[in-house]
């Protein structure tokens, strides 16, 4: 890995672990389909910008079914149910539960391939039970039906993710930037009759709505960019990587704006989450003793 492929993953992990910062933000005063709708609608904008600056035509028409499925499972339905989830638990704790995805895509995988496990990757799966476990316990909100709600919206939202990996290996095989720019349109069509059931709740500040803005335009619509950018120089395997990443900035990230507290509790949780993700993964050296 060069350098300057480095700096981008740092960048990226980064830039990701923010969008968790933007959304606890934003998600009481907007609710969760406002907050999306603006996120995704800002993205496919500022997709749109670029595609114009590239001179590059959208075939949205032809593979509208699969930007759908694609748009539904990797943007419009984890967005939401991470919205939802921000509205009781902080950041940090957002981020280290999106990093059960490549458990998750595991898990997915067996049931979806009929893949038989290796030893290494029971053992991840269950320190990351264990990692989520911790984190429930934790004590920065009381433990209740609605927390237990959040905690379940993001690991749905993982989940989708995980969905959506393995559907794109099968899927039609269009470019990485037109996969982004088609699949944010069509989350922006599927998320907006949901402001109906699901309306703003209060005029929101500036600062909201410039947070809005920055997740939109940079953590959703330039942070594609950045990892399309990442899987071409070094790989889709190590561009993985940055998944250990997001949850130290997402943590950093919740302490020094939010004044989120770093508990033991959080700190725990999440290096079970992350050992047990690179146990699945295979990016710890002893996965061969393991399996």
């Amino acid at each position: 890995m060069t350098l300057a492929s480095l700096l981008r993953l740092f960048f990226l992990a980064a830039i990701w672990g923010a969008s968790f910062l933007f959304m606890r933000m934003a998600a009481n005063s907007l609710g969760p389909a406002v907050l999306i709708e603006f996120r995704v609608g800002f993205a496919a904008v500022t997709l749109f910008i670029v595609a114009l600056y590239l001179k590059r035509r959208l075939a949205f028409i032809q593979h509208k079914k699969h930007f759908f499925i694609i748009g539904a499972f990797n943007s419009a339905l984890p967005f939401l149910f991470f919205a939802y989830a921000a509205q009781t638990i902080s950041a940090s704790t957002l981020s280290i539960l999106n990093s059960t995805t490549p458990i998750w895509g595991v898990v997915v995988g067996i049931l979806w391939t009929k893949t038989k496990p290796t030893k290494s990757m029971v053992l991840g799966l269950l320190l990351g039970l264990i990692g989520v476990a911790i984190l429930v316990g934790q004590n920065h909100f009381v433990l209740n039906s609605q927390s237990i709600l959040a905690i379940v919206a993001a690991l749905s939202a993982s989940l989708c993710y995980a969905i959506a990996s393995h559907y794109t290996k099968n899927a039609p095989k269009l470019a990485p930037f037109d996969n982004a720019h088609g699949s944010m349109w069509a989350s922006s069509f599927m998320v907006l009759p949901l402001i109906l059931f699901m309306p703003i709740r209060e005029i929101p500040s500036t600062n909201v709505m410039l947070g809005v803005l920055v997740l939109g335009v940079v953590c959703t619509a330039l942070a594609y960019i950045l990892f399309f950018k990442l899987i071409d120089d070094i790989g889709p395997t190590s561009a993985l990587t940055v998944t250990f990443l997001i949850p130290l900035f997402g943590i950093f990230w919740g302490h020094l704006i939010l004044d989120e507290q770093i508990g033991p509790n959080t700190l725990l949780g999440a290096l079970f989450v992350i050992i047990g993700t690179m146990l699945v993964t295979g990016f710890l050296p002893r996965k061969k003793a393991l399996s």
